[in-house]
């Protein structure tokens, strides 16, 4: 029942009528699409009877980078699932759909236009993903003259308090050293005294085997479309087709138990050997071994503590080596968890930062996958299909071509953000800029991760099937990662002489004849004017 007062609240250049209700709702307590988890923190001590959960789809969030269609299919579907889930549950839910004709299209347009409908008596969300949510939020409780309630993310193992004062004081933020703290905290793998099972913490030089040419990765388990994420996926090709990639083929899952099922299919056919295989790379051959289930971590259909629970368990009962379980979990309690502390600790200064003072466009390719240099064509037009490449194909692929060229990191940034199915920011940003990049100058790693065409060829059968030669340096036939990698060195020598991990290479390019290092230097300047 409503009464005749009315309110007049002025909110991001637009205004809205607020209307006192005689039973104001206790708790508005906001979802976001990436927090999609039941214990998750902003729905602890919900009372079905007098709170009630928001739900939005925004065209800001949609549209401020240009998302794979895949990804914004993905995040909507499961949004709308999880949203029918908890009405199932007796929980009343305020969802707003990306098509309503009311959508203000923001955070804060919506917000304010359910506090002007609902007045609850405070407003309750879990900590954001992402800086740029976060600045919103903090402007809320005064723009709305209601209490806001920010609560801790605890679907991390690590707070962002926590990874803080590990960081305080140390010279080197290293991930290796915070992945055993994790591990002792959480107590994976470890064994009746407490140390490492197998004696070691790392077992990552077992896990860089190149893949046997006659061995076939296990088919993926794909989940198809049902009728609220067909609905999903008529929006999202209607609205978004320009963007890099399309729905066709839309699979991945939608729901806490596709993701479960996702999980137990990786354990069963792929985790044993995830470890050995975790680096190689093979033509049409997208998946691998790898999890595939970084997405559903990422919006919140699967936990982190779970998922390495959950592989431990498939260690302790003979189904997986030491080397693939650890391998596995290192990437989720040790990299995730890193990450997202380590974006959290630095920004926002950590997105402006350039150490090579790199600024190139990035390449037109990167969009088309137009381009000679199979390993790149391989990796963007996979991409382009299922918004997914595996981490090395994004930081020795890539990422690698990215650096070596000098490409500007705000440009880069954006296209993984824009690509992958997994991007968010709090995860995309610090992998990128700061380990395939090195944009941060060496925040997250000891050195960069530039390399030659050697060790794609190492790792993967690429290049024969390429245009290029890999074992040529110089000339018009050359493999492109050669010349631009000592060209790299060369014009980056002030910057990365004095690293000690950086000392074999530079005695190498100083060993050479200057004859042979002129005509790389202008092979890798030739490449580069055809860019």
């Amino acid at each position: 029942m409503w009464v005749n007062r009315a309110q007049q609240v002025r909110l991001a250049g637009f205004c809205v009528t607020r209307f006192m209700t005689q039973n104001p709702v206790r708790a508005l307590r906001l979802i976001l699409g990436d927090q999609l988890t039941d214990t998750v923190s902003s729905l602890q001590g919900l009372d079905p009877d007098s709170d009630l959960v928001l739900m939005v789809e925004l065209a800001a969030e949609t549209g401020y980078v240009r998302h794979h269609p895949k990804k914004i299919v993905l995040i909507l579907a499961a949004m709308r699932h999880f949203a029918e889930a908890l009405r199932r549950r007796g929980v009343r839910v305020e969802y707003v759909r990306l098509e309503a004709a009311e959508n203000t299209g923001s955070f804060s347009g919506e917000v304010a236009r359910a506090v002007d409908r609902f007045q609850p008596e405070k407003l309750i969300v879990t900590e954001p993903g992402e800086w740029r949510v976060l600045e919103m939020m903090r402007d809320w409780q005064e723009a709305l003259d209601v209490p806001v309630e920010v609560r801790s993310d605890d679907r991390f193992l690590c707070s962002l308090d926590a990874f803080a004062g590990w960081a305080e004081g140390r010279k080197q933020l290293r991930m290796e050293y915070f992945y055993r703290e994790m591990r002792r905290k959480a107590g994976l793998l470890l064994d009746a005294d407490g140390k490492p099972e197998g004696g070691a913490w790392n077992f990552d030089s077992e896990n860089r085997k190149s893949l046997p040419k006659d061995l076939r990765p296990p088919d993926r388990l794909w989940f198809d479309p049902d009728p609220v994420t067909e609905e999903v996926i008529a929006l999202v090709s209607d609205r978004f087709q320009d963007h890099f990639g399309d729905v066709e083929g839309f699979g991945y899952a939608v729901t806490r138990d596709q993701a479960l099922a996702a999980l137990d299919a990786f354990l069963g056919d792929c985790l044993p050997s995830f470890g050995d295989y975790q680096d190689a790379m093979k033509k049409d051959a997208p998946f691998l071994y790898h999890g595939l289930i970084s997405a559903y971590l990422n919006v919140g259909l699967l936990t982190p503590l779970e998922v390495c629970q959950a592989a431990e368990r498939a260690y302790r009962n003979g189904d997986a080596p030491l080397n693939a379980v650890e391998g596995f979990i290192r990437q989720i309690l040790g990299w995730r968890e890193y990450v997202r502390g380590l974006y959290w600790l630095k920004m926002p200064d950590y997105a402006g930062t350039n150490f090579f003072a790199a600024d190139r466009d990035l390449p037109d390719f990167y969009w088309s996958g137009d381009t000679d240099m199979t390993c790149l064509a391989q990796s963007i037009e996979q991409t382009r299909n299922h918004a997914y490449a595996h981490h090395i194909q994004r930081l020795m692929v890539t990422g690698c071509f990215a650096l070596l060229i000098g490409a500007d990191p705000v440009q880069v940034n954006r296209w993984y953000l824009e690509v992958y199915v997994d991007a968010f920011e709090w995860v995309e940003l610090p992998n990128t800029h700061g380990m395939a990049l090195f944009a941060d100058g060496g925040v997250m790693a000891s050195k960069p991760y530039a390399a030659s065409g050697k060790y794609i060829d190492r790792m993967s059968d690429y290049c024969a099937h390429c245009k290029y030669d890999v074992k040529q340096n110089t000339g018009p036939d050359a493999c492109p990662f050669n010349a631009l990698y000592w060209r790299f060195m060369e014009n980056n020598r002030p910057l990365l002489s004095n690293n000690p991990r950086m000392g074999m290479p530079y005695r190498t390019w100083a060993k050479m004849a200057d004859e042979k290092r002129a005509a790389i230097l202008q092979t890798a300047d030739a490449f580069l004017d055809r860019l």
